[in-house]
């Protein structure tokens, strides 16, 4: 009875946030017809009510991440189709409903720790295909898969499939072999080099925003593997990992290309119409809109490039606020942190948390810093506040992930009849 009653406010709670939403839209949103508004709210409350009916159907433990995902998904359907007027963004609604059900796939797939750790070699395999299908079929060192009606970023997808294959991996721990002098876990030095792989494969598609967040996931898991029971990492192993890691972020910036140098060290405000173009307009955006901006609909940064996605901060702080926008990011950061309000049961669902945490972390900061200029601007998107189909679903499956570690399943050895029998005679 009070999970029935604890789950009923939090549906009340939720659909009051988008209902307070959908009426300020009315209220002091810019529109031509009521009947975009109406469209907007019945999408939003619909969705709301059918969720909330599905839910049940899946036995957890808690179903807070649940709750606070789609509070934020639907949030961002009603930023998404206010900016420069009101409309009901039909292609955002759908990656919605596809990180919904990828993010039950996750939850699904990463439940039995046993059984998925059996799988670790499919997620290698996974990964090295889809680096195959880049480099065939992007084209020109790109990393888009353009298909008429839709484009497709399969490098997205390697980012759970990382976090997976580390995850997976860190039962191997104590399984150690000695080559020479050292001791050496296999998978440790597979997983090292399946992220280097990925990250030089990035290197050259000249992807080098989305290098940060892999690099992420490996560290976050490298210090799981630290703390692993028994791991025994000694001092020295830690000084030859930390100085490789300076050494090759030196190196990087040393051999960067020219454009990427000229980010780092760019003055935007000397080069407003070129280089500088988006964060200038996206800074002037951010003020103009103030601490509770100038109303949905009413901004002009949708005239710039990618304002649904690079740079969606700003946008949504200029039409909604600066406020706002601070209040959207410290949900994002709440469900990032719910793994230490419940905490995982298992090594592996932590260490999965982990890796997860970590790259949604970095692409926050990514996106966020980069809008306002604290740091070089990387396009990266900002989770399920950024428009994009293949951002979307793996950030659904990996919210998945999260709500599997929060409700693990144990498989107990089932007791044979013959020890059953023996305890019965004994009594």
């Amino acid at each position: 009875m009070k999970k029935a009653l604890t789950y009923l406010i939090s549906c009340v709670f939720v659909m009051a946030v988008h209902g307070s939403m959908l009426l300020t839209v009315y209220n002091n949103g810019k529109y031509d017809s009521v009947n975009d508004v109406i469209t907007l709210s019945a999408a939003v409350i619909l969705l709301d009510a059918v969720y909330f009916a599905i839910m049940p159907l899946f036995k957890q433990r808690t179903y807070a991440v649940d709750f606070m995902l789609l509070l934020i998904l639907n949030m961002s359907m009603i930023f998404q189709s206010c900016f420069g007027g009101v409309h009901f963004d039909m292609k955002h609604f759908i990656t919605m409903i596809a990180a919904l059900v990828s993010c039950r796939i996750g939850f699904m797939l990463c439940r039995n720790h046993r059984w998925i750790q059996t799988k670790k070699k499919f997620f290698w395999a996974g990964i090295g295909i889809l680096l195959v299908v880049i480099f065939l079929f992007t084209g020109d060192r790109s990393m888009w898969i353009d298909l008429g009606f839709m484009s497709i970023q399969p490098s997205e997808f390697i980012k759970p499939l990382l976090v997976l294959a580390c995850a997976t991996s860190i039962g191997e721990q104590q399984n150690r072999h000695k080559v020479g002098e050292i001791n050496i876990v296999y998978d440790n030095v597979i997983i090292f080099g399946i992220t280097a792989v990925v990250i030089l494969f990035q290197w050259w598609c000249r992807d080098l925003g989305s290098i940060p967040t892999f690099a992420a996931i490996y560290a976050s898991c490298f210090f799981m593997r630290i703390c692993y029971p028994k791991a025994k990492f000694s001092r020295k192993t830690l000084i030859i990992a930390g100085s490789v890691v300076g050494v090759a972020a030196i190196a990087g910036i040393i051999l960067a290309p020219a454009y990427v140098k000229a980010r780092l060290f760019a003055d935007i405000w000397s080069n407003p119409t070129g280089d500088g173009y988006q964060q200038t307009k996206a800074l002037i955006s951010i003020a103009e809109g103030g601490w509770f901006g100038k109303g949905p609909g009413y901004g002009f940064l949708h005239e710039v490039f990618a304002y649904e996605s690079d740079i969606v901060f700003a946008t949504i702080s200029e039409e909604w606020g600066l406020l706002f926008a601070i209040m959207t990011v410290l949900m994002l950061l709440l469900i990032v942190a719910m793994p230490l309000v419940n905490p995982p049961r298992s090594y592996y669902h932590g260490t999965m948390c982990a890796g997860v945490c970590a790259a949604f972390t970095t692409q926050m900061a990514l996106n966020i810093f980069g809008s306002c200029n604290m740091i070089p601007f990387t396009g990266v998107t900002l989770p399920f506040i950024s428009a994009g189909g293949s951002s979307m679903v793996t950030s659904g499956l990996m919210i998945g992930m999260i709500v599997a570690a929060q409700s693990p399943v144990f498989t107990n050895p089932k007791k044979s009849k013959k020890k059953g029998k023996q305890k019965r005679r004994t009594v």
